[in-house]
């Protein structure tokens, strides 16, 4: 009998490894097969596009952000732009308002700025509440383009943004369009972590596209025919929860129309904005994501969550079955399953993140891997756990319950 329960506690953690080693081959491979988007030769478009920005208390970004999309290649006579305020307290409204003036004097006719105030359009309570979903709600009201693309007010744009993404609604089947985000301006060893931790992210969600597991979305850089929000009733069904306005929306969607989903993977569709500054800010927006998950309707993706999420929980719990024998002079078979776990961890890890690095250029990320590894191994098990186990966060100076 001692010998068959030796022989389970064994094989246990070493089969969570070898299931985390062939899930991280098969989303690499999944990535590299999946064909680079680009932009039809001497490609005019030919369809109205609004972007939609919710905003709160933005005034440091905002004007950046609007700048790198009116310069971007679209043509302006089919780009409009809706900032939606929510209750900000600084000046963001102020320099939207400034900026649309001013471009409505360069022009010479009416800007293609707008905005709405969710004051205008909430009881004064919402003010302490997250409003991301409604603010949306708002501004897909109120668009006048066949298709909605929204990215958030701390982002940049690249230049042929939203010409990617109206090449990929020329497929009549593509109903909603996904794209890359990535971090950028890293000022220290946190922030250069979460860009590469985020750049796998990437990965997984283009991978789970090709190897149709399952739909992954950032609001960030996200478009879809507003026709096909109304249908799917928008974000009813979720509203109780304060994230995954993105996730939630894109996984509505290919419920209602298989193969509908459109990923772009290329680097010149990657929208840039900057990671949490400190470990608090990185704490919150991790534990704000995870919230979400349990919710999820994709089964796929919440077995790869829980793959990962074991996975790191159990080289901790050896790690400490480890420290604990060693304490006593025991040498026990925890210390090999602990070394052939962070062995597999690291090299399908680091083969993963190396095939992103070079595909968004950005292979000075790696130089770093060693330290992120275990940071990694850590923010999971405790971020997972705690999103378990608690709803409440603090987002843009609110608290989410």
């Amino acid at each position: 009998m001692r010998l068959f329960i030796f022989s389970f506690e064994t094989l246990r953690p070493m089969l969570i490894a070898l299931a985390y080693a062939i899930l991280l081959t098969l989303y690499r491979w999944g990535w590299r097969t999946l064909p680079e988007a680009q932009i039809p030769e001497n490609f005019r478009p030919k369809t109205s596009i609004t972007v939609l920005i919710p905003a709160r208390n933005e005034a440091e970004n905002i004007a950046a952000c609007l700048r790198s999309i009116l310069v971007g290649n679209y043509p302006l006579n089919l780009l409009e732009i809706i900032v939606i305020d929510d209750f900000s307290e600084d000046g963001t409204a102020g320099i939207v308002h400034q900026l649309s003036e001013s471009l409505s004097r360069g022009l010479g006719t009416e800007s293609s700025i707008s905005s709405i105030r969710l004051a205008d359009h909430l009881p004064p309570e919402a003010q302490y509440t997250p409003n991301k979903k409604k603010a949306i709600e708002l501004g897909v009201a109120r668009a006048t383009g066949e298709i909605v693309a929204t990215t958030d007010a701390d982002c940049i744009a690249p230049k042929d943004w939203l010409m990617f993404i109206a090449a990929a609604f020329e497929n009549p089947e593509s109903k909603i369009v996904c794209a890359p985000v990535a971090f950028h301006r890293e000022k220290n060893r946190l922030q250069k972590f979460q860009s590469l931790d985020f750049l796998g992210l990437m990965g997984i969600s283009g991978a789970g596209y090709q190897l149709g597991w399952h739909s992954m979305a950032n609001g960030a850089n996200l478009a879809f025919r507003k026709q096909v929000f109304e249908t799917v009733g928008g974000y009813s069904g979720n509203e109780h929860l304060a994230s995954g306005d993105d996730m939630f929306l894109v996984q509505k969607v290919a419920a209602r129309w298989p193969g509908s989903v459109t990923f772009i993977k290329n680097t010149s569709a990657t929208v840039l904005t900057e990671a949490a500054p400190n470990w608090r800010a990185f704490w919150q927006q991790r534990l704000r994501w995870g919230t979400k998950n349990a919710a999820l309707p994709s089964w796929p993706l919440r077995f790869s969550l829980l793959t990962v999420f074991l996975f790191c929980w159990s080289i901790w719990v050896n790690l400490v079955l480890v420290l604990a024998n060693a304490v006593v002079g025991v040498l026990a078979h925890n210390l090999w399953i602990l070394l052939f776990q962070i062995i597999i961890k690291a090299v399908f890890d680091y083969f993963f993140l190396s095939e992103m690095g070079r595909f968004f250029n950005r292979k000075d990320l790696l130089r770093g891997f060693l330290p992120s590894f275990f940071l990694h191994t850590a923010y999971i098990a405790l971020i997972g756990t705690a999103s378990i186990f608690t709803k409440q966060y603090q987002w843009k100076g609110r608290t989410s319950s």
